[in-house]
């Protein structure tokens, strides 16, 4: 027996026995009318009276009415009185027994009633299904769902199992302790089914993830039960229509409802559920009109509609419906409210909002009540780059769970800042048991390993995941597989995918074809499509195209995209913008325009996006003024994308005056300070002939990029002045600007010092690139090499210089040198040469054009008409040249 029970024993056990007295039928009467009448009052004083009267009388004995005190004690919240009064009692009956459990429980003293419970089983007390039930109330309010299996047995020992309102309370344990299979054989083998176990096993299978069976239990129901449906059942069915999305069968029971006289107007938990369900199929007209209807709304009800417009995009109503919502007297917005609303902000980086909300929230004090709001504020924060904010909130948070830390971590790692999420993560991992995280830690900080440099810290947290059990959680693998994709570790990321082949599914390969083409492998990822399309096992979706088709484009795989295109519209049943601005990319790195155009003209309602791809790809493939004449067509606002295509195509035509209009363009809405079109801005005015005009840009630009470097310094070298090129080169790479140098800067640099002619200069530059920048050299930079050489006339050095290199050299290194040789007339390399690139690239006509003029220069004209012969016999052309003049803009 617990401690408490026993309270009182000694005090009545010492106490000398009562004198059996007769007293009238009269006295014992009104004692048990008082007794009736006190249930009606739970005032303290009110039972200890009559348990006085009860005790000068002799009738305390009697258990009917000491089962009744006992109950009024509990009532009171006595539970002292009443274990006082039941250790008295030294002969119990099951209601005596019963009277204490329920005192228990009635104070939330639960663990203490299942005491009591256990102490009476193991006296031998017989029991009914009241004990049972009792007993399942106080293991219930415990989460205790262990004692369920005891109870269960001990019903169908006593023959108990025939009364229904114990089977559904069996029903309820089971499915609250996540063992539906037990909850479904009680509801099986129920002999008598009322609606309440109707209703427990219908909610109990959508509670735990299976709305499927709950439809599925409500057909059975409303077919052979005999059973009508009342409002719990139709909210519960017509919710699971909600989760399965299932519109055709929800407008069924929306139509059942009304015609069985729950009328959605009267029954607002049955109209919430009709709104949630409209809204979820995205029928928001159908969930609006019902809301519409509704006559007594409540703060479900409101939520619910504003959830819906949100979940379906509709972010002007929803956030118009929220202050109809405010405007109610008697209603006011809830946690799930701010949730719903903060969730909004983020999914639209809404910012300003977004802080509204969080004041909001400081004035109704919710954030001391309800921690899911912080975590909501905290990943709004994050998803809108508000990071500080994030982290200021996360640190005057001293409640904090799991999901607060989850929450944090996500929002340093989606931000960029890596080692803030690491040791964060680090501390959590310190903080809790491996038994207590979940799968969102795992991916709150996969995505702060982005890079080679976070491999290590990636392999490890791959371990870890490992260590917890989410190996064979699928989402998780390919969440691992991203990150190998990202940290250049492709090896570990094929690897996990063939580990994974039993359970992967699209999104596995997706996140290898689409992580590899946004990541540079783009052959690896036409080879992962390849593999997925072999396999046969999943279809592609407009994903698996995206990245495959801009694979294609970064490969120059003109025939392998059409493919795609045409599988694209095969396959898929709508037109995406996205898909279609992806191809028009494609084409154009194809330099295949008019494809580029074509699909540009089928998109319905192009977007920002779908005119900046198309302008860029006229830009990029020298088609300067059709660039322009699409940008005056243009009906939307541009952005800083839109006029870094403008300014290549300005700097294409040499046009100062379209680029100047650009410029003050850029100015009228602040976008000059963008480092990306400061860059832009110096190559046009610098390409223009401008050069005094691009210095003044780049000086007064704020933060200077490294393509805004690369770009004076190309000019500089391209204007001949390659002293001043190596200033800004030597300016650029000290310590106050802190910019590393990259491939182009090199470039740059060396080109500068070729048409200067600063040749040691230019030597002592490429063989510091790799030593002392950590700059490989590539093919671009040992063609700046060998032009410079050329230009100064040592063709030999030149020579020897690309077969120092130790592997075979690309054709436009050996180009440089024919130039050279052509140049200088220098017959005998200039043939050497020339056999090589005939051999690397047999159509290339300027090879043989080259040559040829070289051999005209010294007047060998008969080998020079036998080249021209040869371009003429294999059907070769040469690319024109042209120039431009500018006439003024209109």
């Amino acid at each position: 027996m617990p401690p408490c029970t026993r309270i009182g024993h000694k005090v009545f056990d010492e106490m000398p026995k009562r004198e059996d007295r007769t007293t009238d039928e009269t006295s014992f009467m009104f004692l048990r009318d008082l007794l009736r009448s006190s249930t009606m009052r739970t005032g303290a004083e009110t039972p200890r009276s009559i348990h006085c009267y009860a005790l000068k009388s002799g009738f305390l004995q009697d258990l009917p009415a000491s089962s009744m005190l006992l109950t009024l004690y509990g009532k009171s919240g006595d539970l002292v009185s009443s274990l006082s009064l039941f250790g008295e009692m030294k002969l119990k009956d099951v209601i005596f027994w019963n009277s204490m459990i329920t005192a228990l429980n009635q104070n939330g003293r639960s663990l203490a009633a299942l005491g009591v419970f256990v102490e009476m089983i193991q006296n031998g007390t017989e029991f009914d299904s009241t004990t049972l039930l009792l007993a399942l109330s106080a293991s219930s309010s415990l989460n205790h769902s262990k004692m369920c299996p005891l109870v269960h047995c001990l019903a169908i020992k006593a023959g108990l199992v025939s009364d229904s309102n114990l089977c559904n309370a069996l029903m309820n344990l089971y499915a609250k302790g996540e063992d539906l299979s037990s909850a479904e054989c009680v509801f099986t083998h129920m002999e008598h089914r009322d609606i309440v176990s109707w209703n427990t096993i219908v909610t109990k299978c959508l509670a735990n993830g299976h709305p499927s069976k709950s439809l599925n239990y409500f057909k059975s129901m409303m077919t052979g039960s005999g059973q009508e449906a009342d409002n719990v059942t139709f909210s519960c069915v017509i919710s699971a229509c909600a989760s399965l999305e299932e519109i055709r069968f929800g407008e069924s029971l929306h139509g059942l409802v009304i015609k069985s006289g729950y009328i959605p107007e009267a029954y607002v938990s049955v109209a919430n559920s009709i709104i949630s369900m409209y809204s979820r199929c995205g029928d928001t007209e159908s969930a609006e009109t019902v809301f519409e209807e509704l006559l007594c709304k409540d703060v479900i009800s409101w939520n619910a509609i504003l959830k819906g417009f949100a979940s379906n995009g509709m972010f002007q109503e929803a956030f118009s419906i929220l202050k109809e919502m405010q405007l109610v007297d008697r209603i006011q917005p809830d946690i799930a409210t701010v949730v719903t609303i903060t969730s909004m902000c983020d999914d639209i980086c809404l910012s300003r909002e977004g802080r509204a909300v969080h004041g909001y929230t400081i004035r109704r004090e919710m954030q001391s009540r309800a921690l899911e709001v912080v975590n909501s504020l905290i990943i709004m924060y994050g998803k809108c780059g508000l990071t500080s904010q994030a982290e200021l909130l996360f640190k005057i948070t001293t409640d904090r769970d799991l999901v607060t830390w989850n929450s944090m971590i996500s929002a340093f790692a989606q931000n960029g800042f890596t080692q803030e999420a690491k040791n964060l993560f680090k501390e959590v991992v310190s903080e809790y048991s491996c038994s207590e995280f979940s799968l969102s830690t795992v991916l709150a900080i996969l995505p702060s390993c982005g890079s080679s440099d976070s491999l290590i810290f990636g392999k490890s947290v791959h371990c870890w995941q490992l260590k917890l059990g989410f190996g064979d959680n699928i989402l998780s693998s390919n969440s691992v597989i991203n990150m190998y994709i990202s940290c250049r570790d492709l090896t570990s990321a094929f690897l996990l995918l063939e580990t994974i082949s039993e359970t992967r599914d699209l999104a596995s390969w997706n996140s290898v074809i689409y992580g590899c083409a946004s990541n540079g492998h783009h052959s690896e990822s036409l080879r992962a499509f390849q593999a997925m399309s072999r396999e046969g096992v999943v279809s592609h979706d407009m994903i698996t195209l995206l990245g495959t088709i801009s694979a294609c484009g970064n490969l120059g795989l003109v025939s392998q995209g059409r493919c795609l295109h045409g599988l694209a519209i095969k396959t898929l049943r709508d037109s995406d913008t996205q898909l279609q601005n992806t191809l028009v990319t494609m084409y154009g790195r194809c330099k295949d325009l008019d494809g580029a155009v074509k699909v540009f003209g089928l998109i319905s309602e192009p977007n920002l996006c779908s005119w900046n791809c198309v302008i860029s790809t006229l830009s990029q493939n020298k088609a300067g003024p059709e660039a322009i004449q699409l940008f005056r067509k243009l009906e939307l606002e541009p952005n800083e994308i839109t006029f870094v295509g403008i300014l290549s195509a300005s700097t294409q035509l040499g046009s100062t005056g379209y680029g100047m209009q650009a410029h003050c363009h850029l100015i009228r809405r602040g976008f000059q300070a963008n480092p990306f079109i400061s860059a832009a801005l110096v190559d046009m005015y610098s390409s223009c002939g401008r050069l005094e005009t691009g210095m003044k840009v780049f000086r007064n630009s704020g933060v200077k990029s490294i393509a805004a470097w690369n770009s004076i310094i190309s000019a500089y070298g391209f204007h001949g002045m390659g002293d001043k090129a190596m200033e800004l080169f030597k300016e650029m790479s000290s310590s106050n600007s802190r910019m590393e140098p990259n491939k182009s800067t090199f470039i740059s640099l060396l080109s500068a010092c070729s048409h200067s002619g600063f040749i040691d200069e230019g030597l002592r530059y490429y063989n510091q690139m790799e030593d002392k920048f950590g700059v490989k050299p590539v093919t671009e930079h040992r063609v700046c090499v060998v032009d410079m050489l050329g230009r100064a006339g040592k063709m030999r050095e030149a020579y020897e210089f690309i077969k120092g290199i130790g592997e075979p050299q690309k054709a436009g290194v050996w180009g440089a040198l024919l130039s050279a040789c052509n140049y200088h007339g220098d017959t005998k390399l200039g043939k050497e040469v020339a056999e090589i690139l005939f051999e690397m690239e047999p159509d290339n006509a300027s090879y043989y054009i080259s040559l040829s003029n070289t051999y005209v220069g010294l007047g060998g004209w008969k080998e020079a008409v036998r080249l021209r012969k040869m371009v003429e016999d294999k059907a070769l052309k040469k690319l024109p040249g042209y120039s431009v003049i500018d006439v003024g803009v209109r």
